[in-house]
């Protein structure tokens, strides 16, 4: 194997003149859950959603004003991870107009891309229009998606709030994020952000608003105070904003303390879990053993990011049914849900790994048993599995495909091509 130099580009000779560039964007692969640290980040407003087939639009945040840029259209990747208040979360489950953290990818295969494909360098392009680059990235395939606080609390971040402007109940505060106590004290820039009477206040078990601080003193009813850099957790949206000011961000929320975190995570994590047992939990499928007269053994990966209760139910010798879905997770063998056409047997073994899993993998691997597989199974392809204690419940005809494997409902055309 040689190497040989072009400015600009480094390659490798394989032999017999096979050559691959070294500085070749990162594409996930189908059968590997994708490291993190290789994802572009990226944060915007969500301004769509396509719940069903998870996916939808976000306004990002580029260099110019923030209000010219066109939604950008998303998918998340079939094992993607998604967040809401610190807890797992489905699409349906996040307002509109939140802003999101994203990690995201060029997609896998860009002939099942379920958004409109772009060139690999479409974040560095000037979008023009006062908008500058960074706003179209071709990485819209998301590993992760999360909002504010929980972003902060996978890295370990707090909100230091240090000054608020306050008027008829609406003002302005002046914030940074930083490490929390005991770690690296550098903080990221100061931002200003807009908040009003709607905004809510979490304190441990209470709901509080403006003007419950303001009637207990803790705010004034107008003017400035200091906040001394109160450590707090924010929800950030964002919201049309006057005199001039092209890109600031609104605070829906803010959580005073731990316990109001927990318990909105709390309060989450419960809807996420009732979600999943009645849609069955996503994996990815990893070999089929074939036996005799349809008979067959599949090992298969459940996705992660999901509460650990859900994989409790996942045990030996448990009956189970599994069935095959698209890489939007919506299932596609049967007419009127998951188990019209499910493989149904029972779970054989139940194997963790070691050590750190990647994020989009809960490092549980499962072994299914069948006698009757059906032709969705196959190793690479996307299932979903049903633990027999889970509810069987009927699903809503836009969440399966029906009698097109290629149909999409709707299809990528809805999106506008930049």
């Amino acid at each position: 194997m040689n190497r040989f130099l072009v400015p600009g580009f480094s390659f490798l000779v394989l032999g017999w003149g096979a050559v691959i560039a070294e500085d070749e964007p990162f594409r996930p692969k189908a059968e590997k859950f994708p490291p993190l640290e290789k994802a572009h980040a990226y944060r915007g407003e969500l301004v769509f959603v396509d719940h069903a087939n998870r996916r939808g639009s976000i306004r990002v945040q580029g260099e110019g004003k923030f209000f010219r840029n066109d939604p950008h259209p998303f998918a998340m990747l079939p094992y993607g991870v998604i967040r809401y208040h610190g807890a797992p979360a489905d699409l349906r489950d996040i307002p509109l107009g939140t802003v999101l953290h994203v990690r995201g990818f060029l997609p896998p295969d860009p002939n099942l891309s379920a958004v409109p494909v772009l060139p690999a360098d479409n974040k560095e392009k000037d979008a023009n229009h006062y908008r500058g680059t960074g706003i179209f990235p071709a990485e819209n395939h998301v590993l992760l998606l999360e909002d504010e606080p929980g972003h902060c609390l996978r890295e370990g971040k707090v909100w230091k709030l240090k000054q608020l402007e306050l008027k008829n109940k609406q003002g302005t505060i002046v914030a940074s994020r930083e490490r929390k106590a005991g770690g690296d004290t550098s903080a990221e820039e100061e931002e200003a952000m807009t908040f009003d009477a709607a905004t809510q206040i979490w304190r441990g078990r209470e709901r509080l608003g403006v003007h419950d601080l303001i009637e207990e003193g803790i705010w004034p009813a107008s003017g400035k105070k200091s906040l001394d850099g109160q450590p707090v957790l924010l929800g950030i949206t964002w919201k049309p904003t006057e005199d001039g000011v092209f890109t600031r961000f609104h605070i829906s929320d803010i959580w005073l303390d731990d316990t109001a975190m927990e318990r909105a995570a709390q309060n989450q994590t419960e809807t996420h879990k009732a979600f999943i047992r009645s849609r069955w939990m996503p994996a990815r499928v990893d070999a089929v053993e074939y036996g005799k007269f349809g008979q067959a053994t599949v090992t298969a990966t459940l996705f992660g990011g999901m509460d650990d209760v859900l994989y409790a139910d996942f045990k030996k010798d448990v009956p189970a049914l599994m069935t095959a879905v698209e890489n939007t997770l919506k299932h596609t063998h049967g007419a009127y849900g998951p188990a019209h056409m499910a493989c149904k047997g029972p779970i054989v073994d139940v194997v963790k790994a070691d050590g750190e899993v990647p994020l989009g993998s809960s490092g549980i691997q499962i072994q299914f048993q069948t006698d009757l597989i059906i032709e969705g199974i196959r190793p690479g392809r996307i299932v979903r599995v049903r633990p027999g204690s889970w509810p069987q419940v009927q699903v809503p005809r836009e969440e399966y495909v029906g009698d097109s494997i290629d149909a999409r409902f709707p299809t990528p055309a809805i999106f506008p091509k930049y």
